[in-house]
């Protein structure tokens, strides 16, 4: 028996059909849609999707034509009993209620919405986008002005499709930047992405209100600014779904309930999959479509083995965490942990910045594909992020697959990837990275991070006279890199008489002449470290703030 459909669900249930012709499988789902597209329902919302019968993958009698299923929605699961291995249901349909057995019981109960203590949040134009219901009220809803609270994943996209259908959008994120998952220096792109498509994003700020009026909402956020709605889309995390299971007695953690690697729970022979859960070995749950519906498949064949006496399942792998999202022209993705995440387990890493072109430079259409890695100091790839109009997925597929394969960091340079001069480069963005840091772990680069980089230490800039003029650090020398060896002697009257023993940072624009210009001075017997990804990443790094760090006249 499986109690609920869509993603984990759906894909234990076909699996155990494929597995075993002659078991009995019932899957239980309280809502109408047993199987829909439910990452597709932005897309519905701003158009590009048209027609919502698009998003319902199957409906009870595809499945039961196709895999035998006896599939009944609006049957909500109302107790579990384990002892017994009997289920309590409410037939929401039909207004009754009756009892099922089970040999095993598979929850996949997903996440709510997350409601915070707003006043005012039970207002008729709030609304959620986890339905396919939520997905066509949203697209019937008339007005134009919407306010979008919090700006994870869900919240981009459905800021995006309202802004694409005429609404004048505000995002709203408590973070000091949007998808907050993402360093900052990758979510300024992200930020200003938004603002060219009209989006007004509200930062570092939260609804503490939502006042009621005959024609429209009134918002009042927490630094005073108030803001009238004729939408509210509530996009503020998610909750575990997972009350029922927990009446049971089933562990859970948080709220999530507590699975082992082959999906199984506390209470015997009940499995459990998607959102809703946790690993015994996770510190964070993690809600995506795609480690639900592969989990679905083992936890399947978990069932199948015990069923048989074989032992073939594959033990559910701890998620990545690994995500994509478009944002406009831009596409944001990521893949492991990130800095915080890393701090706050007292990790010891570096991070690396590159801008390499998603292809040949020569080639028409170039553009950067901004990769950030973290690599331990033992070499291991501990996550990655990557922003850029082209080739951000497949980079980050593949950093993904590198770090499932235990590869270290300086193995990218190795992989043997497709190159001509429309798709990439002879030396992909990848590869590069993984020299980046090749170049440190072997003591041959000494980085410093953008977030490192005071205004007060002393910067040798290697850009030219015309970029150093259109901003620098305010304590820098400038001296382009291909002038550097003819004149050392003046980087030599610069540390006498500014630095002394203190090292100094070589920075350019993105890391590439930056490395000539930190080995020249470094051969030279100079004390000095490397800014990485150049000012590129210093730019994107300080926001707002770039303006008034970053010097417009030479010191020098």
């Amino acid at each position: 028996m499986v109690v609920g459909g869509v993603a984990g669900g759906m894909s234990a249930a076909a699996r155990l059909r494929r597995r075993d012709e002659g078991a009995e499988i019932i899957v239980l789902e309280r809502s109408k849609y047993v199987s829909f597209a439910n990452c597709g329902l932005p897309y519905y919302v701003g158009g590009e999707i048209d027609d919502p019968a698009k998003l319902l993958l199957h409906t009870p009698q595809s499945l039961k034509a196709a895999l035998n299923l006896d599939v009944r929605i609006n049957s909500e699961v109302t107790e579990i009993d384990p002892d017994n291995h009997c289920v309590a249901v409410a037939d929401t349909g039909a207004g009754n209620t009756y009892t099922l057995s089970y040999d095993y019981l598979i929850l996949s109960p997903g996440a709510l919405a997350a409601r915070p203590p707003i006043d005012g949040l039970d207002s008729p134009r709030v609304h959620t986008l986890r339905t396919v219901d939520d997905a066509l009220a949203l697209r019937e809803a008339s007005g134009s002005r919407a306010i979008v609270l919090g700006a994870g994943f869900i919240g981009i996209e459905a800021a995006e499709a309202l802004a694409a259908r005429g609404f004048e959008t505000h995002l709203v994120e408590l973070a000091e930047h949007v998808l907050p998952p993402l360093e900052v220096e990758m979510a300024t792109l992200v930020t200003q992405e938004l603002r060219n498509l009209g989006v007004h994003v509200h930062t570092g700020v939260a609804a503490q209100a939502i006042a009621h009026a005959d024609n429209n909402d009134v918002v009042t956020l927490s630094d005073g600014t108030v803001l009238h709605a004729d939408v509210i889309v509530l996009s503020v995390g998610v909750r575990p779904d997972t009350a029922v299971a927990q009446a049971a007695g089933i562990q859970t953690s948080r709220g999530y309930v507590v699975i082992d690697d082959h999906g199984r729970t506390s209470a015997d022979d009940i499995y459990a999959i998607g959102d809703g859960t946790i690993g015994c070995d996770q510190d964070h749950p993690v809600a995506l479509a795609g480690p639900a519906n592969r989990g679905g498949r083992l936890i399947a064949d978990a069932i199948a083995d015990a069923e048989c006496g074989e032992a073939t399942a594959r033990p559910i792998p701890s998620p990545q965490g690994t995500a994509i999202v478009r944002v406009g022209g831009l596409t944001a993705a990521m893949t492991g942990a990130n800095r915080a995440t890393l701090d706050a387990a007292g990790a010891e890493y570096f991070t690396v910045h590159t801008h390499a072109n998603q292809h040949a430079g020569y080639f028409p259409g170039a553009q950067p594909v901004h990769i950030l890695m973290h690599v331990g100091t033992d070499g291991q790839i501990l996550g990655a992020q990557a922003v850029g109009v082209e080739g951000v997925d497949r980079r980050i597929d593949v950093i993904a697959t590198a770090m499932r394969a235990r590869l270290a960091a300086p193995d990218l340079m190795d992989l043997d990837l497709a190159y001509a001069p429309p798709y990439g480069q002879a030396k992909d963005p990848v590869n590069q990275t993984g020299m980046v840091a090749h170049n440190v772990l072997t003591g041959q680069l000494a980085l410093t991070g953008p977030n490192e980089l005071t205004e007060d230490m002393p910067v040798l800039d290697v850009r030219t006279p015309a970029e150093y003029a259109q901003g620098h650090m305010p304590n820098s020398l400038n001296i382009p890199h291909t002038q550097l060896r003819d004149r050392l002697d003046e980087v030599q009257a610069w540390v006498d008489e500014e630095i002394g023993d203190r090292p100094f940072v070589v920075m350019c624009a993105a890391g590439v002449r930056s490395w000539i210009g930190y080995r020249i001075v470094r051969a030279a017997g100079f004390n000095v470290t490397m800014l990485s990804g150049g000012i590129q990443t210093l730019r994107a790094w300080l926001g707002e703030r770039a303006e008034t760090v970053l010097a417009a006249e030479g010191d020098r």
